[in-house]
């Protein structure tokens, strides 16, 4: 019982990781961060690592690779966004 509820903790995780990618590709088919909290998604960030870390201290490697899921897209927004609010600055270049 335990390994099976393991499991559906890691692909849960890896769920979380798929409910980032349409905002990541809303941002960049726009080519805009319109609406995109960095706040937001800094922290969700701060959060996902800590728990990377906490998976690895653990060995739980659940939360190492469903966390380091949520990360990589989850910073991918997060790139997105200071990526395209660089270019809004006065002086960026198009």
């Amino acid at each position: 019982m335990k390994q099976m509820i393991a499991v559906i903790f890691g692909v849960g995780l890896l769920g979380n990781a798929m409910l980032f990618v349409p905002q990541a590709l809303a941002v960049w088919r726009k080519k805009s961060d319109e609406g995109v909290s960095l706040i937001t998604f800094g922290g969700f960030n701060v959060l996902q690592a800590i728990g990377i870390v906490h998976g690895a201290y653990q060995h739980d490697y659940s939360l190492i690779i469903g966390l380091g899921a949520s990360l990589v897209t989850c910073g991918t927004v997060t790139g997105l966004t200071l990526y395209y609010r660089a270019q809004r600055r006065p002086g960026a270049e198009a």
